[in-house]
């Protein structure tokens, strides 16, 4: 199973364990929901799948890796009690109180999420004396003498043995217990998340060419070397803040994220091409359809005699300008929204009141509540920096009535109406504009490279692009339907012509 079917698997198990009857009683026999257990090399994203299914489903997220951890802050440390016994005091032992189900705990009261998901990774990696607190934590759902709460589903995490030496199989008892899935490292799902995420185009477009670097581990007599898909994404916000600040990209800094010599070295030497390509395409002028007759020619003729790599890189710089210009819509989409969203509100907001002074105290009453939600970490930089832009925007608002005089609260509603009609036009603009930029890039590698591999690849990425993909299906591109049925068409084509040549294999 790839990671993108383990988080789907995940996300339905969870909807299927918080089911509850009218009663709000749970239909899943707690007794019955069982541990999952995701097993996979190390760097492929289980943690990261977690954090994405808790927030699709709105839910809590308490993680911990258990060789971080001793018996005593799993389960808890001992103390003596007084209890009576047929009348007779007795010293017993009790234990206090799990770090780990108290961080649960802590975080139900910090976000006021009572269901949620604790991720207990590196799970088969345990200390021995740690190693039976696991195991009666996956069959008892317990650390020590303390449950889980309910509603929350556990899912834990571990290394195959042939990544790591220190790992100690399951017993059949306990896998009897669990649900087990296995994960596979696959470069083609990774490379749907690495759009979405914004993973630096050098990066995609060198997978492209040569997916076999994306993941390796070797155990060798030298020692462990390895690439994994953590690698090459946390390589890629270093790629970006080195190119802010232009900072020169050395093998020697890649090799400490592809800690593989001959993919590092690989890597570095595609990336300086990627860069020089770059600026001797001028992609974003080709985007733009803004360069002379003569220097269109000229590229056009560069790519043309360009090799297999360059033309697959030219390629991929189109893909990713595109992902850039089409994630500024998707982000001005989501700005929108909220901005709809607040105006609307705010127009029943304190309906008693007939000035703008209810503006004023409803933009204070926003800061209050994103002050409380980032205190209690409920927003991701990405929501604060919408939450502030918001703000900001309304402020805007309230500062233009001030300028026209307007205090009544009607008129002030019909005025920031209009203002908001105009945000929307504009961005209206910036879409179209960058649906043009999209049949630029067909245009150019039509005339490049016809339909060829890199035009396969181009409506292969395309297709992949969630933001794209959103834009395409709303608004069209004629390029883009063409290209993705004669592609279909060539497929079925060549799976026709597989099984003709099997049949008549088989017939001789």
């Amino acid at each position: 199973m790839n990671i993108k079917e383990a988080k789907q698997e995940i996300s339905h198990t969870l909807k299927a364990y918080l089911e509850k009857d009218e009663l709000g009683n749970y239909c899943y026999a707690l007794v019955r929901q069982r541990p999952i257990l995701l097993m996979g090399p190390p760097g492929i994203g289980k943690t990261a799948i977690m954090e994405q299914v808790a927030k699709e489903n709105q839910v809590g997220l308490v993680s911990y890796t258990i060789t971080h951890h001793t018996r005593q802050s799993a389960i808890g440390l001992p103390r003596i009690r007084e209890k009576l016994y047929d009348g007779k005091p007795m010293s017993v032992t009790e234990y206090t109180m799990s770090e780990i189900i108290d961080s649960v705990y802590a975080c139900m009261e910090k976000t006021g999420k009572k269901e949620g998901i604790l991720f207990i990774d590196e799970i088969n990696c345990a200390s021995e004396t740690l190693a039976p607190t696991m195991l009666q934590f996956l069959q008892n759902k317990t650390f020590g003498s303390h449950k889980v709460p309910d509603g929350w589903m556990i899912v834990a995490a571990g290394n195959p043995p042939e990544y790591n030496k220190s790992v100690r199989e399951f017993d059949i008892v306990t896998l009897d217990r669990v649900r087990k899935i296995d994960i596979e490292a696959d470069c083609d799902i990774w490379m749907e998340y690495a759009w979405k995420h914004q993973v630096h185009g050098a990066i995609l477009s060198y997978l492209n060419i040569r997916k076999e670097d994306f993941y390796r581990v070797e155990n060798t007599v030298d020692g462990k070397f390895f690439v994994t898909a953590r690698g090459w994404e946390d390589l890629s916000e270093l790629l970006k803040s080195y190119e802010r600040l232009d900072i020169p990209v050395s093998n020697q800094l890649v090799i400490q994220f592809l800690q593989q010599e001959e993919v590092a070295g690989r890597f570095t030497a595609y990336y300086q091409l990627y860069t020089k390509y770059g600026q001797d395409y001028g992609i974003s002028a080709i985007l733009d359809d803004s360069l002379s007759k003569e220097d269109r020619e000229q590229k056009l003729d560069l790519a043309k005699a360009g090799g297999f790599e360059e033309r697959f890189t030219v390629t991929g710089l189109l893909l990713d300008a595109l992902n850039g210009r089409f994630e500024i819509c998707a982000e001005w989409e989501k700005q929108i929204h909220m901005l709809y969203v607040a105006l609307k509100f705010w127009k029943n907001y304190q309906p008693e009141q007939n000035t703008t002074d209810s503006l004023t105290e409803f933009i204070q009453e926003r800061k209050n509540q994103r002050q409380v939600r980032q205190d209690a970490g409920m927003l991701t930089v990405q929501e604060a920096k919408r939450e502030h832009w918001l703000i900001r925007q309304l402020e805007t608002y309230e500062q233009r009535l001030k300028e026209a005089h307007i205090r009544n609260r009607e008129e002030g509603f019909t005025r920031i109406k209009a203002w908001f009609a105009e945000e929307v036009e504009a961005r209206n603009a910036i879409g179209a504009k960058s649906g043009d930029a999209l049949k630029c890039g067909f245009a150019f590698l039509e005339e490049a490279f016809g339909d060829g591999q890199e035009m396969v690849l181009f409506v292969t990425e395309l297709s992949k692009n969630e933001r794209i993909m959103e834009y395409v299906s709303s608004h069209g591109c004629e390029p883009y339907f063409r290209y993705s049925d004669r592609l279909l068409y060539r497929r079925r084509q060549e799976e026709l012509q597989k099984d003709c040549e099997e049949l008549s294999a088989d017939q001789k």
